[in-house]
């Protein structure tokens, strides 16, 4: 069962149906989900967001043509504003990239200018756009936050039902400044598909120290939920905000690549943007 059974918003998306593939530009191929399928769930008012952010994506398999009919290939930065009305299906979004490969464009800016339009008609915001040469992305890099990784925390798990109760305040209610936490056993399951999705989330926090056991238990409780990328961190960021009342907080999740593709969502009370950075199982 997924939260959003009754919905008819998914039921036109080309998650989990048989695909034909098209090598030939076309931008009718982009699907826009509306972030209101969890965003009422959640008590998230559009007009009113309890953060700043934004879904950075980055594409791995980008190609085309020359006017010569040569191929080009390049690593794309895709940059979407939280406050946009849409998230880009993901498996719409891998076939338009596709429909890029026999196409001929006479430059990079070309192309450039054909993803950020079409991309920011279907997210309902600009969309930023970064093209690069494979050899010379700075966001390939792989450096890893400064973080605690809390994943050696023994801890005894018999139910992997997705549970925010388990979050909670340690007992010495200590006051922490800037401690930046990550776990790696963070995985949910694609809200249409069920196909796992397995990411690193970063916790950046100011207030009274949370305890790290809880917030290890809570983060693997979402092992058998279905939800999309944007929406898990989302929910992880208003969770804690509701039980461990930081003054400030930031939630990055980091999640492993699909079809060329991997999505990067990014929530803050901060006036902050992204960082540029992959991990070692990007």
């Amino acid at each position: 069962m997924t939260l959003y059974e009754d919905s008819n918003e998914l039921d036109t998306l080309p998650l989990g149906k048989p695909t034909k593939y098209c090598s030939q530009y076309n931008p009718l191929l982009l699907q826009a989900v509306p972030r209101t399928l969890n965003r009422d769930g959640l008590g998230i008012q559009s007009n009113n967001l309890p953060f700043k952010g934004e879904d950075v994506w980055y594409g791995y398999e980008l190609s085309w043509l020359n006017t010569e009919g040569k191929p080009i290939v390049a690593v794309a930065e895709f940059r979407f504003d939280c406050k946009s009305p849409n998230i880009v299906e993901s498996k719409s979004f891998k076939l338009y990239l596709n429909s890029f490969n026999q196409s001929k464009f006479a430059s990079w800016d070309e192309v450039q200018q054909k993803l950020s339009k079409d991309l920011s008609n279907t997210s309902g915001c600009q969309a930023e756009i970064t093209l690069c040469k494979v050899d010379d992305c700075a966001a390939l890099a792989i450096a890893p936050i400064t973080a605690t990784c809390i994943d050696d925390i023994d801890v005894s798990i018999n139910n992997y039902d997705l549970n925010s109760s388990l979050l909670g305040i340690a007992k010495s209610k200590q006051e922490i400044k800037n401690k930046t936490l990550v776990s790696h056993l963070l995985k949910s399951n694609c809200l249409i598909t069920n196909q796992p999705d397995w990411a690193s989330v970063y916790i950046t926090y100011t207030g009274s120290e949370i305890d790290e056991k809880a917030l290890l238990s809570y983060l693997i409780s979402f092992r058998q939920h279905n939800e999309f990328h944007e929406q898990c961190v989302e929910r992880i960021f208003t969770d804690i905000m509701k039980i461990c009342c930081p003054s400030q907080l930031t939630i990055f999740a980091r999640y492993t690549r699909r079809g060329g593709l991997d999505i990067n969502p990014f929530r803050t009370t901060e006036n902050t943007k992204a960082p540029n950075l992959r991990t070692l199982r990007q």
